[in-house]
Parts: structure tokens; sequence; C-alpha cells
């Protein structure tokens, strides 16, 4: 029988014990051998310090990086061996949890998913959940009693779970998770207002007349402007049919949610996916559904520009001499591009002003993002600059940026009761998408007052999310939710 190893070398026990018969003919067990307390086991080749051993280091490292360990240590076992031994540990007994986190992790990214549950005290995982619907989740609840304080993200599910399962418990909304659903809609706003950084000076009405003349017209090869103005008709109208076909759908997932009907029913009925339903279903309007953060993107047209600016103050002012030009250079865009980015450069009168001179393009949305979601003291000093020229072009960011501030003031202070009143404020600014995030904060009003005055967070649960990554990559992702979840209770 194969003990523990003693100096990293196999130790094998030679034992002699009696053999014993039962005369019983109605026994099955004809015959069976003595036990030594604390060595043997019936049917074990491995004494239980051995084989604890191998259990242990299955945990941690599952099969294949787990039977190399143990080889090295001097207790060669394969990993079917390691992965069956971890699968015969009894099955933890989870027991009531007064103050809960729960959030949802991948089993296969995009299709399946599941749910952790862990003691937000003692910062240990309780439970996993094989999905992460509101039935699974108040069933477990009410099989678990004792939960008080119930620490969640702002998902409809996990809200509605708590609501039948532990009606009693006070529900915490996590205060990251409100960050981040504030960077979400920080982000649209940034993309919505981006165009202010672009905007050139204002024309005056004596100007339009000359803008909508069309550029002097230099010998060379034939345009075919008919085929450009054909793709741009054809583009305008798959735009119209997106934003015709969002509304139409917007309309009737809306229906339905107010005929009673959950994401599942209405999945059946329309014929969509599950994450598409659910989108539809928390839309406040059909405005967030069409408004994405498309802004920021660099032009095809950026490496030429500096080009440009440099023949149009030599005297070429035609747009089509100046797309001949580009053209050789590499550009693979339209000559419709080059007319709309000259245009501006025109001035009263028949002759041709100079462009300026060129500039770098605005900073990008998600720089501006980050530098609005940041502490101040955590920007450089020319980030700093960058903001201010940022919010010193586009009063709209300008306001969003005292809104941001607000917020974080509320976050780090747990200034709760300052809740509503941030709200009022957000709702008289012409900010659609931070009006959107306003008005999900007030359908999850409690919640989120709790989440800006109680000391709970899930921090601890978004590490054990990490952790099931990682327990996932070591088992290269084919493990059965069986074995993640008794690693993830045990080890």
């Amino acid at each position: 029988m194969a003990d523990a190893a003693l100096g990293s070398r196999r130790v094998v026990l030679r034992l002699r014990v009696r053999r014993w018969f039962c005369d019983n003919p109605n026994c099955s067990a004809r015959t069976f051998a003595e036990q030594i307390a604390g060595l043997t086991s019936p049917y074990a080749r491995r004494s239980p310090l051995a084989r604890g051993m191998l259990e242990a280091i299955g945990l941690a490292l599952a099969g294949r990086a787990g039977a190399r360990l143990a080889g090295a240590l001097g207790l060669p076992a394969s990993r079917s061996t390691l992965l069956r031994l971890v699968r015969a540990l009894p099955d933890p007994q989870p027991a009531g949890v007064a103050v809960l986190g729960v959030d949802d992790f991948a089993l296969r990214r995009g299709r399946v998913y599941g749910t952790v549950l862990v003691d937000i005290t003692t910062h240990r995982p309780v439970d996993l959940l094989g999905d992460r619907e509101a039935d699974t989740f108040a069933r477990w609840l009410r099989e678990h009693p004792g939960t008080k304080v119930i620490c969640r993200d702002r998902a409809g599910a996990y809200a509605d779970g708590a609501r039948h399962g532990a009606p009693a418990a006070i529900q915490v909304a996590d205060r990251w998770h409100l960050w981040h659903n504030l960077a979400q809609h920080v982000e649209k706003t940034v993309a919505a207002h981006h165009r202010c950084l672009n905007a050139t000076e204002p024309v005056s009405p004596g100007q339009l007349g000359q803008l909508d003349q069309p550029p002097t017209a230099s010998p060379g090869p034939a345009i075919d402007v008919e085929q450009v103005a054909t793709g741009a008709a054809a583009a305008r109208a798959d735009s119209r049919a997106i934003v015709v076909r969002t509304q139409q759908r917007y309309a009737a997932v809306q229906a339905l949610v107010a005929q009673g009907k959950g994401i599942k029913a209405i999945m059946r009925e329309l014929g969509l996916a599950k994450e598409t339903v659910r989108r539809f279903v928390r839309a406040s309007s059909v405005e967030d559904l069409l408004a994405t953060p498309r802004a920021g993107r660099p032009s095809i047209l950026d490496a030429f520009t500096p080009y440009l600016h440099q023949r149009w103050n030599q005297g070429c002012t035609s747009a089509s001499q100046l797309f001949r030009e580009i053209r050789e250079q590499g550009y693979v865009g339209s000559l419709g591009t080059v007319i709309a980015y000259v245009r501006p450069f025109r001035v009263t009168g028949a002759t041709a002003g100079a462009a300026p001179p060129a500039t770098p393009p605005p900073p990008k949305v998600r720089h501006i993002t980050g530098w609005l979601l940041r502490h101040p003291d955590t920007l450089d000093a020319d980030e700093q600059l960058k903001l201010e020229e940022v919010l010193a072009r586009c009063p709209h960011l300008d306001a969003l940026a005292g809104h941001v501030t607000g917020f974080a003031e509320l976050l780090t202070g747990l200034h709760g009761d300052r809740l509503d009143a941030w709200i009022d404020q957000v709702e008289r600014d012409e900010l659609p998408h931070l009006r959107s995030f306003a008005a999900g904060l007030k359908r999850d009003h409690t919640a989120v007052v709790n989440g800006l005055t109680m000391p709970y967070s899930s921090g601890t649960v978004e590490g054990t999310v990490n952790r099931i990554k990682m327990l996932k990559r070591q088992m290269y992702g084919r493990a059965k939710f069986d074995l993640l979840r008794k690693r993830v209770l045990l080890a």
C-alpha cells in the first residue's frame, strides 16, 4: 500500500492482516480484510495521509499540473486519478450567511453562465449555482435562511431573486458596478458631443453661397459622381432601415413587458436572442439603443491632411486635383470626403483664402472618458491641459464633468442621502445618456441608496470571479461544473 513520500522517495507499506469470512449465506460480504485504524480503508491502495496529499494537489492544480507535481514529490498519480479523487470528496454543505455577495461568471463566455455566492464577512465562497436565473437564486435563499444583507450588481435577475427568496433582506447595489454603469453612459455622452471638438469657426450668412459653389475643375480623369451619390444614398437607406427595425423591436418588446411577460417568453415569441431582449427591456428609451460611441475614430483622410493644407496654401484649391494627388499617395477614400474637408477653407469672393495650419485631431473618446473618470490628482500636466481645452470647447462636456465629480463624491464619501439632489441636477441638463443612467438609479433607488450609504461592496466577489477564471484556465476550459464547484469551495 502506498504511503506519503519520505524525502521525495516513494514509500510502500507491506502489511500482514487477518482475513475474515462470513458464514451467513445471505450476506453479500463473503470475505473481508482486517482494517488498521488510521492507516487503511476498505478497497483503498493508499494510506489516508497519501490520499489527503493527492486531494490537496488536485484541488490546487487539477489534472495535468497536479500529476507533474505529485510525481516530483514521490506520489505518482495520473491526471484522471487526481480528478477522480477530487470528485469523490464530500459535497460542501453551505449554511446561511448574514451578509451575502452574489455575481455571475461565465462557464462558456456568451453562452453558459453560473452564479457565485460569497460570504462578505469571511471572504469565503459559499456556493456555486449552475445558472443566473432569479428562480434558482430565490430557491437557494429559501433553503438557506438567515441572510440579512445581499450585495449585488444591477442585474434584474438577482434583484428579483432576492426579493422573492429573502424579502426581509436589505439589498445593496455594489459601488463598483454603479461606477462602471456611470462610465458606460459617460462614454456615450462624450461620443455624442465629440463633434463639438472638431467644429470650425461659425460661417457668416454671406459665406453660405460661396460654400455651395463647386470647386474649380482641372483637367484629369473623370470622376463618377453619380456612383458616389448612389453609394451615399444606399448607406443612408441602410442606416434608416436599422433605425426603423430598432424602433419596431423596442415597441414590440415593451408591449410584451407591459403584458407581464418575462424575458424567456419574449425570446420565444419574437425569436430574438436572450441578451438582445434583455438590452431592449432595460433601455429606458429607443434613443439609448440607437446611440453608440462611434465618434473619435481615426479618419481615412488623417494621414493626408498636412499635404492638403500645404497644397492649398500653395494655390491648389481644386478638390478634384487634390483628390487625384493624394490618391497617387495611397488614399483610398472618396472625392466627397476631400470636398467636405476643404469646404471650410473657402472664403467670400473669387479668390481662395489660406487654409489654416494643419492641427492635430482632438483627443479620442476613450481618452476623454478616462480623464473624466479619473481623480484629478492622478492626471499629469499634459492631460489636465487637454481636458481643460475639451471642457472649454463644449459646455455639455463641462456639465458632464461636474456631474461625474458629484457622483464620485457620493460614492467615496458614502453620501447616499444626496442622491436625489444629484439626480435632480442631472435631469435639468440636456444630457440624455446621463438622464438614462439617472432613470436606472431611480428604478433601483432603495438598493442604490443602500450601496451609497452602507460599507458593504462586492470587491471580494469580483476577486472570487477572477479566481474562477484562473481555475478554468488550469483545466483548459473543459472543467465540468461539479469539479469547478468543489475546487472553488474546498481549495
